[in-house]
């Protein structure tokens, strides 16, 4: 018969020995929430019993424990073969209903508090906010390979320099020129990434080669190393041209939040067709030689005529 509510914890001094080792059970017991602060007499805490021991992650519903009563959850359960990582007897199907309802009346901090976050929120409010926490870790930016690296953005900068060997200039422009011999083979596209500072802030600039349709395109873009909110503070243009023409292209840098993939898929930046990229470069059409130049800027605004002051470093 399920329980609604636990009101007290049995005494160890009232447990026969062969109860403590030897008698499965099938449920954790814990006193009755009181202010959202539990404490189980001893030393351990509901926080403790709500973490796994494989993952250390906090447990979600369903919450899983073994015949002796060991919980874990439920995407380690899988991870460990149905056998309980604390005694080795095998898992079933028992669910901790005990620890499950407990949980739902905590409170919580954020996961990345140690980041800076202060938020505390119910504990299965907890899991929503974390996802899009704006002191969560970042994602490394680089795309020519599946970087696994996360972390803040002085530790990604230094990341990116040291491991990715990716060049670092400081300034609010650029310029850079991409030379390929055989424009047509994208599969062997050069990756470019470059990291610029200025405005006290990171911005990485990527330029490559992949395939839209029939034939491959040229794209450069902008990611800023923050936030959305913070991206949107910032302008730049990018600017590709020759034999007296030329393609120019404005907007907002994306936030590394936003995958490469993603910028790139929706093609949220400067797109050189490679029959226009070849006229740019002039010569016999057989050799890629495109120079991009671009700034990036900042809109301060006016507290007098609220217009927006565009800034350059």
């Amino acid at each position: 018969m399920e329980s609604d509510g636990i009101e007290s914890v049995t005494s160890l001094d009232m447990m026969d020995e062969d109860e403590i080792h030897g008698r499965p059970h099938h449920f954790v017991s814990v006193p009755k929430p009181h202010n959202n602060s539990i404490n189980i007499p001893g030393t351990t805490s509901v926080h403790e019993l709500l973490e796994c021991p494989v993952c250390t992650n906090s447990m979600y519903p369903p919450i899983h424990q073994c015949h002796n009563g060991h919980t874990l959850c439920s995407t380690c359960k899988t991870r460990v073969h149905n056998r309980c990582p604390t005694c080795r007897q095998e898992l079933g199907d028992i669910r901790c209903l005990a620890l499950e309802k407990v949980a739902e009346s905590l409170e919580l901090p954020c996961k990345y508090c140690s980041l800076g976050c202060p938020e505390i929120f119910p504990y299965y409010s907890k899991l929503k906010h974390e996802a899009v926490c704006n002191f969560r870790p970042y994602n490394c930016p680089y795309a020519g390979s599946d970087c696994s690296a996360v972390g803040d953005i002085p530790f990604l900068v230094t990341h990116l320099r040291d491991d990715h060997k990716v060049d670092m200039h400081s300034g609010c422009t650029f310029n850079h020129r991409y030379v390929k011999s055989n424009p047509r083979e994208v599969e062997n596209a050069t990756w470019m990434l470059t990291v610029f500072h200025c405005f006290g802030q990171y911005f990485c600039l990527h330029f490559e080669a992949f395939q839209l349709g029939m034939g491959p395109v040229y794209m450069a873009f902008l990611r800023f190393m923050g936030d959305e909110t913070e991206a949107r503070n910032y302008t730049y243009s990018l600017e590709v041209g020759g034999n007296g023409r030329k393609l120019i292209w404005e907007g907002n840098p994306r936030s590394i939040r936003d995958s490469h993939k993603k910028v790139r898929d929706s093609h949220d930046g400067l797109i050189i067709q490679r029959n226009m990229a070849l006229f740019f470069s002039g010569g016999d059409r057989k050799e890629l030689k495109l120079r991009v130049t671009g700034r990036i800027w900042k809109e301060q605004q006016n507290p007098e005529g609220g217009t927006c002051i565009p800034l350059c470093s």
